[in-house]
């Protein structure tokens, strides 16, 4: 097992970029992590080929890259956290009499994992298994809002990056950041006729054990309808964290900056 030790090393390090909020110069992971500058040169390179991890030329740091939110996210995608949340996504429904669905991340997309239909309302292109780009729904502006500016940066580094739906969505960072500073704002995620022509969606997201983005709860309406009114949010919001608290999540008194 000669790789061993490297391989350690190289955890190591993805579990010290995991605990910071931002992303680190070299020397700071070098020497938090006790090794030599070329040894941890070496794993960053390494890291670097595979996706996960991400140099900030600009920064001069290292952050996390896209394959490690796949794997991050690929537990919340499998059967343990549709057990968890299919009862409140039925309570959801039951409360507001509108569709609901649940996103995760996945890069730049996200990955529909359960679809509560209400009675009488029609099927949507939000079912299990779809991909959409993040960017334009409301599930993945909630889980992107809740990601520090650094990972946001990372995901969506060129306009070549942003993919628009039905000609709306946002084309540079600068716009998705604005988009993103009204949804921490407010505190929910809106998107209309972005997804589906004349439909309508609310959605925030739900936090991890870490405070991370681990999935994201929406309910469709019909466009025409009022816009989101104070029941309506409400109940997404007590959804998000009911499904929160059920993750681990404990939300301290005074939220991080980002």
């Amino acid at each position: 097992m000669a790789n061993a030790p490297a391989a350690a090393s190289g955890v190591a390090l993805l579990q010290l970029l995991a605990r910071h909020a931002e992303p680190m110069p070299a020397a700071a992971i070098a020497r938090e992590l006790h090794l030599p500058r070329s040894s941890t040169y070496h794993l960053l390179a390494v890291l670097s080929d595979s996706g996960f991890v991400t140099h900030l030329a600009d920064d001069r740091r290292w952050g996390l890259g896209v394959a490690a939110f796949e794997l991050g996210t690929a537990y919340v995608r499998q059967a343990p956290l549709q057990r968890i949340a299919r009862p409140v996504l039925s309570r959801l429904v039951d409360a507001t009499t509108h569709n609901a669905h649940l996103a995760v991340l996945h890069g730049r997309d996200v990955f529909y994992v359960i679809e509560e239909r209400a009675p009488r309302r029609p099927s949507l292109v939000t079912d299990v298994g779809v991909r959409l780009p993040a960017s334009v729904t409301a599930s993945g502006l909630a889980m992107l809002a809740a990601l520090p500016a650094s990972q946001v940066r990372a995901l969506y580094p060129d306009r070549e990056s942003f993919v628009q739906r039905n000609e709306l969505g946002p084309t540079s960072l600068t716009v998705l950041n604005s988009e993103l500073a009204q949804v921490r704002r407010r505190g929910y995620a809106v998107e209309s006729g972005s997804v589906s022509e004349g439909f309508a969606s609310v959605a925030v997201a739900a936090l991890d054990h870490n405070g991370g983005p681990a999935a994201g709860i929406a309910v469709t309406y019909p466009a025409d309808d009022p816009p989101p009114d104070g029941p309506l949010v409400a109940s997404v919001r007590s959804a998000a964290a009911e499904l929160s608290r059920r993750l681990g999540h404990r939300p301290t008194s005074a939220p991080a900056a980002r």
